[in-house]
């Protein structure tokens, strides 16, 4: 596929502060990427840069392999944006999905005919003729989405579109997203701090961290082989723990973490390294499950040191000789009398563990495939 858009060696620098540093980062057409990052990673800004509404300070911006010089009006009215607040006018919610297609000159009829269609798609037909500032949020934001479609752009820029929604809202407007891009083929950015939101939509996943980009690439090689140590916590691996390697054979590592000996997958890494697990992929189990079958590799005793709610989840965090955090529903919680000072059986997958060199990883510089 083409790079719809390109930023090479881009910067952005504020109050002689360096914001945003992306050597490379292609936006293939019909792939939707997924930004994601804490709050102040620069998300915000880079969006803003590859909408051509901010000039980096050093670094190149192109849009169809043309780099963009001089007036980017033009190129501007390829793109679309929806931002976390809706930013309806007065008038019905028709008027203010046509608002961009009648500044842009779109005859009556045709206005009237790709909003309709757009209303209808994002399942709001039955309030077009309804005041915009009666909507509620999810609403709201509906309309918002139908307003940047119907201009039928290049490359579509979604920052935080759903962060203001209550969950039901947020979960029904993610699931209708997802389907029409699809269906659409759209290009598109999410920026988002939200990692459902970047697993649900994106089909590759750019993390940024402090300004600079960390790790670029399909979505779930991102989040199974995090590059660096802050990558991973971001992405949900809650046990980072150090480790060496003792020996590898057949595909399979032992790793030596803590005072136990821990089988991993094999990984292009050796001597000091860090064990990466999500916290899902941890199975707990009374202690005299261990001596019965198991597909998994990893079987260890340890006694639970905390509990804490995980929304519908409890979190179990454990010393099995190194610290492990599990996420188990309530129920298996009750039943398994999970509190602190109870000793349980986890077991993980050697697949599920993830090797990554114990020393900083280089910037990533992985371009749109």
């Amino acid at each position: 596929m083409s790079a719809r858009l390109s930023l090479r060696d881009v910067t952005v620098r504020r109050g002689g502060r360096l914001v945003l540093d992306v050597p490379v980062l292609d936006l293939a057409a019909g792939e939707v990427l997924a930004v994601l990052g804490p709050n102040g990673a620069g998300k915000s800004t880079l969006l803003q840069v590859m909408a051509l509404l901010e000039r980096p300070v050093t670094g190149t911006v192109a849009v169809d392999g043309v780099r963009v010089r001089g007036p980017v009006l033009a190129l501007r009215r390829r793109m679309a944006m929806v931002l976390q607040e809706p930013l309806l006018l007065d008038g019905s919610v028709r008027d203010n999905v046509a608002l961009g297609l009648r500044l842009r000159g779109v005859p009556r009829g045709e206005r009237q005919r790709r909003a309709d269609r757009w209303l209808e798609r994002l399942g709001i037909a039955h309030l077009a003729a309804r005041p915009a500032h009666t909507l509620s949020g999810g609403e709201a934001q509906r309309a918002a989405l139908a307003r940047a479609l119907a201009l039928e752009p290049d490359v579509l820029l979604l920052d935080e579109p759903f962060s203001g929604l209550d969950a039901p809202a947020r979960a029904r407007l993610i699931a209708d997203l997802a389907a029409l891009l699809r269906e659409t083929g759209q290009t598109a950015v999410l920026v988002t701090h939200d990692r459902d939101e970047a697993l649900r939509l994106g089909d590759r996943v750019a993390v940024l961290i402090g300004g600079r980009l960390r790790q670029l690439g399909p979505t779930a090689e991102v989040f199974s082989h995090p590059a660096d140590p802050e990558v991973a916590a971001f992405v949900g691996m809650e046990t980072v723990v150090p480790g060496r390697v003792e020996e590898t054979n057949e595909g399979l590592a032992r790793v030596r973490v803590g005072s136990v000996l821990v089988e991993a997958a094999a990984a292009p890494v050796d001597g000091a390294v860090l064990l990466c697990l999500r916290p899902e992929d941890v199975v707990l189990a009374p202690p005299a499950a261990a001596e019965g079958p198991s597909s998994a590799r990893n079987r260890l005793v340890g006694r639970v040191t905390a509990v804490t709610p995980a929304g519908a989840l409890e979190r179990v965090e454990l010393d099995c000789g190194f610290p492990l955090v599990a996420l188990i529903t309530r129920h298996s919680a009750e039943e398994l009398d999970v509190r602190p000072g109870v000793q349980l059986l986890a077991t993980f997958k050697a697949s599920a563990a993830h090797l990554i060199p114990a020393r900083p990883a280089p910037p990533a510089t992985n371009a749109a495939g």
